[in-house]
């Protein structure tokens, strides 16, 4: 009688204490790593459902601008047969990163905000306060840091998001992230699964470059920025090092007891199978930094 429950809240508090993800990494050796990333693989893409069709990226430059430091193009490509990304590409002017004239590039994801790509590239604007105000307290311009230091970044807008968020408000009073959700789920069509498959036409795109060293592509993010990157880095091989900036926490803890998600960043079913941190072992051997905030109140430091 005493562990009986009424609050749906509790019911899934307590089902998830009691959830042991099934294909948590538990050996020991490099073989039982090979082992279980193989079998790992396959059910990470398993639940990201249905990829949509390639097509013809077609890019089209909309302009190109000098920002002293870096010439600042904006370039829209196609990513589905019903679906088009706008892109800001940072092409450094100092190329001491070049090898054999080819630059590294770094592929930059925005979070959960109002701005989109346009903080992560750098842009200011006199008219808009909030924009300088949201990249000076959270560093957020790391696409245009990263372009001054030598590397060509590209910095996508996320589905929803930016120039992609349908008005901002498309359904009032309601997180825009979870109707999406709910709408591709009824089809079978997972958002998250939507925003990787832009990031890796971002990696073709980048390819098409004659600047771009293809060995060495890079991808970071903050928040919703490092869901993606986890992600994306975790199923696509062409990122040869990620920086996870703001994520990688236990969803008991951060999804589970304290709802801190939306549905541009939940695959069905995976805390079935697997947390965060096992996502983020498939990116290994490449190169891994995980950067989390003491202050953060999303993704806590400690859990």
């Amino acid at each position: 009688m005493d562990r009986r429950n009424f609050s749906l809240i509790e019911y899934f508090n307590r089902r998830a204490e009691e959830l042991k993800p099934e294909l948590t990494f538990k050996g020991k050796s490099k073989a039982d790593w090979r082992k279980w990333r193989k079998s790992f693989s396959v059910r990470m893409r398993d639940l990201c459902g249905e990829w949509p069709s390639p097509v013809p990226l077609n890019p089209g430059i909309i302009y190109t601008m000098d920002e002293g430091d870096f010439i600042r193009q904006k370039i829209v490509i196609d990513t589905e047969k019903h679906f088009s990304v706008p892109v800001y590409v940072l092409i450094p002017k100092d190329k001491k990163r070049a090898r054999k004239g080819k630059l590294p590039a770094i592929l930059c994801l925005h979070g959960h905000g109002q701005f989109g790509k346009e903080a992560v590239a750098g842009v200011h604007d006199p008219n808009r306060s909030e924009l300088t105000k949201e990249i000076a307290s959270l560093n957020y311009d790391y696409g245009a840091q990263m372009a001054r230091q030598g590397y060509l970044t590209i910095s996508p807008d996320s589905r929803g998001f930016g120039e992609l968020n349908d008005g901002d408000t498309p359904y009032p009073g309601r997180d825009k992230c979870n109707v999406h959700f709910i709408r591709g789920l009824i089809m079978g069509i997972n958002l998250p699964t939507l925003n990787i498959w832009d990031m890796k036409c971002c990696i073709d795109y980048l390819e098409t470059r004659p600047e771009v060293d293809k060995e060495r592509i890079g991808m970071m993010g903050l928040s919703q920025g490092g869901t993606m990157t986890t992600f994306t880095a975790a199923v696509e091989p062409r990122i040869k090092a990620a920086d996870i900036i703001g994520y990688v926490n236990s969803w008991q803890k951060f999804g589970m007891k304290r709802a801190n998600f939306c549905g541009s960043q939940i695959v069905p079913g995976i805390f079935k199978y697997f947390d965060t941190d096992d996502i983020a072992g498939l990116i290994a051997p490449r190169p891994l930094l995980l950067e989390m905030g003491e202050k953060d109140e999303c993704f806590f430091i400690k859990d």
